[in-house]
């Protein structure tokens, strides 16, 4: 889950909240399936996906080719907001990039993705008031098996090409982390013979965390889940700068998701700056 703290004078009536639950679930069930990707995919990628943009002309192909398998298979809605083809694009990027490494790789545990105008409410699903401070999360109970994500936060992750923060890949690496079946931060389905040596490097950047000795946006030391899920956006959003600062994460990241990413062309060009803007929590 991604969390910020949220205030606006702005009252939404638990009857609302009720019926906002009703209707994400009954979103559900509209469809079987998603929908083909929009006939401009490769260009809006192009245009707001800088993992993408440091790809190969081949590896476009296939980053391309499985954003749309993904849209195919899985449903996104918007909820009470008018859903734009960038944002299914971005959600399809969400879901690919940390399982690119992996050409088999299915999410069984994902039906439905669900954008919202603003951070939400945990409990109800309803937003924006001083409950409101959630960016992203993924269901359980009545709604496992989907994702609810805030639509400025998505594009936000993509919008800045210094950021380590991704609230998408956030919310995909928990969804991974959870196929083993338990979001407990130890993806035992990627880690093989490394559950080890991850636990105990994780352990150890928790308790620097903890005592403020790391650069790390500091939610990660909320919990092991977590602390897995804000790395990897740091990992795939600034893999130069985490191989520099911290070359044994960057080297168990690349082993679990089997990929060395690379940085976004844009974030190298002269005249930006070379450190990454503060992360919003």
């Amino acid at each position: 889950m991604n969390s910020i703290d949220w205030a606006t004078s702005g009252v939404v009536a638990a009857g609302v909240a009720v019926m906002t639950g009703i209707l994400l679930l009954n979103a559900r069930r509209k469809r079987k399936r998603g929908e083909p990707a929009p006939k401009d995919n490769r260009g809006l990628l192009e245009a707001h996906v800088g993992f993408f943009r440091a790809l190969s002309a081949e590896e476009k192909d296939r980053f391309a080719a499985r954003v749309d398998d993904f849209l195919r298979e899985f449903r996104v809605h918007g909820v009470q907001i008018g859903l734009e083809d960038v944002d299914r694009v971005l959600v399809g990027a969400s879901a690919v990039i940390p399982v690119f490494g992996y050409k088999e790789w299915s999410y069984n545990n994902l039906t439905d993705v669900l954008l919202y105008e603003g951070a939400f409410d945990q409990q109800h699903f309803a937003g924006p008031d001083n409950r409101a401070n959630v960016l992203g999360m993924v269901g359980s109970g009545a709604m496992e098996r989907v994702m609810i994500l805030s639509r400025p936060s998505l594009r936000s992750g993509y919008d800045s090409v210094h950021s380590t923060a991704n609230t998408g890949v956030h919310e995909f690496v928990h969804l991974i982390d959870k196929s083993d079946g338990a979001v407990d931060g130890i993806p035992e389905s990627l880690l093989g013979h490394s559950v080890d040596a991850w636990t105990h490097l994780l352990q150890t950047y928790l308790h620097a965390l903890r005592s403020g000795h790391t650069d790390i946006n500091r939610y990660a030391a909320t919990n092991e889940a977590e602390f897995l899920a804000v790395v990897s956006e740091y990992f795939f959003k600034r893999p130069d700068l985490m191989e520099t600062r911290h070359p044994d994460l960057y080297a168990m990241l690349s082993h679990i998701f089997q990929q060395r990413p690379k940085l976004d062309p844009r974030a190298a060009e002269p005249g930006h700056a070379s450190h990454p803007e503060a992360d919003p929590i």
